[in-house]
């Protein structure tokens, strides 16, 4: 038996979510755990987080047991012959018969886009959040600092049960002129994420982006905890999952 780390990269429109739900909703688990036999693996898959309905990933990583021969490289290709358009392998990696994908992981990063212009786009209405007013950078660069290192943010996330403390290692924002018009881009590093918080945090940072709330108001919102204390949850279509890191030893068979 060897253990694998597959990373996928899939399109979230047309999945119900990361995480296998009930019968005759489409996950993205469910797509992969339902081919894995075709290629000698043990039909379960683990990933190294969950994302919602709609949300896109570039390299989601999942750990997968294989009991046949088949040579490592040729994995991502094999399965993605099975696997439906919108869902495919990108990397394949033996690793340590003890890695897991999501408890071993040593951080995780997401990205969130946004078009500013004045019309929406029919190209990007799945791939980004289209705005119509123009955003005060500064002001967003003022009030994220306020989020870095440990803090309650279940002030920005949503229906989480799990205690709320999280430690934030990195959060900035870009802005670069495209064919399409400015594109602006969130990008968060965490060690883990609640369910909900990276939208939380994009959702209120925007209204500082508007002048609807002061970049300083972020620091009540993390001592309270109170979701009402912030902005609305940002739209699932702009979030892209990244990528995430583990231990260089259990990278290794």
């Amino acid at each position: 038996m060897r253990r694998l780390l597959l990373l996928c990269e899939y399109d979230g429109t047309h999945f119900a979510g990361l995480q296998r739900q009930r019968e005759g909703l489409r996950t993205v688990q469910g797509e992969l755990e339902r081919v894995l036999p075709r290629v000698g693996a043990l039909p379960k898959a683990v990933a190294a987080g969950r994302t919602d309905a709609g949300v896109h990933a570039l390299a989601m990583p999942f750990h997968v047991d294989v009991e046949g021969r088949i040579p490592v490289e040729r994995v991502p290709e094999a399965l993605n012959r099975l696997l439906p358009e919108d869902l495919k392998v990108v990397g394949a990696l033996e690793v340590a018969r003890d890695l897991h994908a999501r408890r071993d992981a040593l951080w995780r990063a997401y990205r969130y886009r946004i078009l500013v212009r004045p019309h929406p786009s029919p190209l990007l209405r799945h791939r980004a959040l289209w705005l119509k007013h123009p955003l005060d950078l500064s002001a967003i660069r003022e009030a994220l600092p306020f989020l870095l290192g440990r803090h309650n943010f279940l002030g920005f996330a949503k229906e989480e049960t799990r205690e709320g403390v999280r430690e934030l290692l990195e959060a900035r924002v870009e802005a670069a002129e495209g064919e399409g018009g400015l594109e602006v881009r969130f990008y968060f590093k965490g060690r883990s994420f609640l369910r909900g918080q990276v939208r939380g945090m994009v959702g209120t940072l925007l209204e500082v982006g508007l002048g609807k709330r002061p970049p300083e108001s972020l620091r009540a919102i993390l001592g309270s905890g109170d979701r009402r204390l912030a902005g609305p949850t940002a739209p699932a279509h702009g979030l892209y999952f990244l990528e995430a890191a583990y231990p260089e030893e259990k990278l290794r068979p």
